[in-house]
């Protein structure tokens, strides 16, 4: 379904095949002319806290290291890095903190907790990004895409705002920040020569619901508190 809130706008032909997730993220990457200011989207008020579902990687060495090689070669176009710490990937909003009352989230707690999901795995792919950031592509789509409509449906049911739809979701793992508008060229170049690295293999066995908020301190970047964390069951053999 096409999207223009999306990016890119369009989901890709096969859901499941690599070659055509990576190529069609890369394709709409390279199309990009200008780069935005991330920090400068609307729906972040200052001061603003808003409740996600998020996967996180806190034990994943090979992610952070594999980020972190690819930050140090983009270094010269003056991004901002997301911290190891903060490796992500967005599920799915469930609402600013000022108009979500607590026994709403006690709710949606109660009904996460009989989530019946099974783990997965996904790759991270270097690289690609999209008008805001430099993002790994993360394939296959299937297993997010299901996760991501099992949330939404949660979030419904719970009654809290909740945010785009799943025909809306793009699964993607950012690594840095586009902090002005600026050419996209540039880090386009930069970009294509690490596409060659191999992809990172992660385990999906968790998801946390988290109270995300922004920071200028020691530079721009997002950070979250957990609320709860749902362990998803193993996977069928």
């Amino acid at each position: 379904m096409v999207d223009e809130r999306a990016f890119p706008s369009a989901p890709p032909s096969d859901l499941d095949d690599p070659e055509v997730i990576v190529g069609h993220d890369w394709e709409a990457f390279a199309a990009v002319s200008r780069m935005t200011d991330h920090w400068a989207r609307q729906g972040w008020p200052d001061g603003g806290r808003v409740y996600y579902w998020m996967l996180t990687f806190p034990d994943c060495a090979a992610l952070v290291s594999r980020a972190q090689q690819c930050q140090h070669a983009l270094a010269h176009l003056g991004m901002d890095p997301i911290p190891a710490v903060g490796l992500h990937v967005t599920m799915a909003r469930i609402g600013d903190t000022a108009h979500v009352p607590a026994a709403r989230i006690h709710h949606l707690v109660a009904l996460a907790e009989r989530l019946a999901l099974k783990s997965f795995s996904v790759l991270a792919h270097p690289l690609a990004g999209s008008r805001g950031a430099v993002r790994f592509t993360l394939t296959p789509w299937t297993p997010l895409v299901r996760l991501h409509a099992e949330l939404s449906a949660l979030t419904r049911q719970a009654g809290v705002p909740g945010g785009m739809p799943t025909a809306a979701f793009r699964p993607h793992l950012g690594i840095q920040y586009s902090n002005r508008d600026q050419l996209a060229a540039p880090v386009i170049e930069g970009v294509a020569q690490l596409r060659c690295l191999p992809p990172v293999p992660l385990d999906i066995t968790s998801v946390d619901l988290v109270e995300l908020y922004r920071t200028d301190l020691p530079r721009r970047s997002y950070q979250w508190e957990v609320l709860n964390r749902f362990f998803l069951g193993r996977p069928y053999k």
